[in-house]
């Protein structure tokens, strides 16, 4: 009898848990359904007014389903123009990066030449150098995955298409100094693996690397590292010569930078690099 009796017990609270559940799915969609019908007499700059009031007060979700909201009702004109690129930074804000590169890609295609375009494009940048430089790369900035080097690659081009397309953008300035730290970054980084690839006596990899930090990035300070894995590459492979000419700018361009290369002292990135 009382395996019977708990059969019957556990039951009754199933039913019970899918009751409330059921009461509370019907009161949400009562209230969608009331606010649906609040709003289908209001105007746009109504509508428009009510989602700035709560993206400004970052109620980020309630400002995202009131903008939409309001595109919904009224799909065309400036409001719901403007709705779209707010939407995007409510995403960003809210730590959906993925939804709001879409809601951005999809207003730079369809509104190309609207006044605000290039917020689109720094507020692409913007979304892309938060993925890159997320919690985990800001704890372990060495431990860089192949996604974190895309979104930091991604945001230098976002921020570049800026001020290629936009050179008079109040937004440029910033881009300008998001772009420096990125191409520091990236450059180190490459260091940091064809290092690894000299270690490992890989010198045509360990070359590449160098050479693609000299031609991409070029005003890093990681530039007088890949000069110098260089030349330590060629010598290795018995390149005197490449070697030769290799050191020759060195000194040439680099010739203080010189003294403070020491391979016993490895950069930030190089010490917390997980491969040894």
């Amino acid at each position: 009898m009382r395996p019977i009796m708990q059969k019957h017990s556990l039951l009754r609270r199933s039913f019970g848990r899918i009751g409330i559940l059921s009461i509370v799915l019907l009161l949400a969609l009562t209230a969608c359904s009331s606010n649906e019908e609040r709003d289908a007499g209001r105007s746009a700059e109504e509508l428009y007014a009510d989602a700035k009031a709560s993206l400004d007060g970052r109620s980020y979700q309630t400002a995202i389903d009131r903008y939409r909201r309001l595109t919904t009702l009224y799909p065309f004109g400036r409001h719901a123009e403007q709705a779209q690129l707010d939407v995007a930074y409510a995403l960003q804000q809210a730590r959906r990066p993925e939804e709001a590169l879409t809601t951005l890609d999809r207003f730079i295609r369809t509104y190309p030449t609207h006044p605000n375009i290039d917020y689109a494009w720094y507020l692409k940048g913007l979304v892309h150098y938060g993925e890159a430089m997320g919690l985990l790369r800001t704890l372990f900035p060495g431990q860089v995955v192949d996604r974190d080097q895309e979104s930091a690659r991604l945001a230098f081009q976002d921020f570049q298409e800026l001020i290629q397309r936009h050179p008079q953008s109040r937004y440029v300035a910033d881009a300008r100094q998001r772009m420096v730290f990125l191409r520091n970054v990236l450059a180190e980084y490459e260091i940091t693996v064809g290092e690894y690839y000299f270690r490992r006596k890989a010198y045509v990899a360990a070359i590449g690397r160098a050479q693609y930090v000299i031609e991409n990035y070029v005003g890093a300070p990681a530039n007088v590292n890949a000069l110098d894995l260089l030349q330590r590459s060629y010598q290795k492979m018995d390149l005197p010569e490449l070697a030769a000419d290799t050191g020759r700018v060195l000194e040439l361009n680099y010739a203080d930078e010189l003294e403070q290369l020491d391979e016993e002292q490895p950069g930030w990135l190089s010490r917390l690099w997980p491969f040894d």
